[in-house]
């Protein structure tokens, strides 16, 4: 894989975390900048993994997740897109401390942004391709997109107010089902 797939390859992986990343930025309150580090790392890290997981599982991953991955992550966005526009909807059903770039919600969102990798992977693997290289620019590609998208976020957020939550909870599930209507149109 030449220098200018590999890097067309990483930003088109990074935009559904960056999409992602402003969605969530927008809805949130109060926006730190543990907010963006948190969701920066950990989507770059999980496009990182999963592109090793896919390369290291090779066929074997395939077969096993084949068109299930894709179902697994609409799943995903579509439950925190839903959760979003619920609590936007009743401020005072917001736990304490909501906050979706920690715990379950950040792990799930990281999953469900990075599950491209993990196909990447594989095909790298079937093509006899080392991962490291690939992967490592995969994942800073999804990081540096991430830290973008949460500084354009941040700044919808000021100006949509509550409706950014709503919105934003909108996209996700939008993604989630272009990410399934892209996988069942192929097969």
């Amino acid at each position: 894989m030449d220098s200018l797939t590999l890097l067309g390859t990483a930003i088109a992986l990074g935009m559904d975390a960056f999409a992602v990343a402003a969605v969530v930025c927008a809805g949130l309150c109060i926006h730190t900048a543990r907010h963006t580090f948190r969701l920066a790392w950990h989507f770059g890290l999980f496009q990182f993994l999963m592109t090793v997981i896919g390369w290291l599982g090779g066929a074997g991953v395939a077969a096993y997740t084949h068109g299930l991955n894709y179902w697994i992550a609409f799943g995903l966005l579509t439950l925190l897109g839903a959760n979003m526009i619920r609590q936007s909807g009743h401020p005072e059903s917001r736990t304490e401390g909501y906050d979706p770039t920690r715990g379950w919600s950040l792990v799930g969102l990281s999953v469900a942004t990075s599950i491209d990798a993990l196909a990447v992977g594989v095909s790298l693997s079937l093509i006899g391709m080392d991962v490291w290289s690939p992967a490592l620019v995969i994942g800073l590609a999804a990081l540096v997109m991430t830290f973008i998208g949460t500084r354009l976020g941040k700044h919808a957020g000021i100006y949509f107010g509550s409706w950014a939550e709503r919105i934003g909870g909108m996209v996700l599930i939008a993604i989630g089902a272009r990410i399934l209507l892209q996988h069942l149109i192929r097969t």
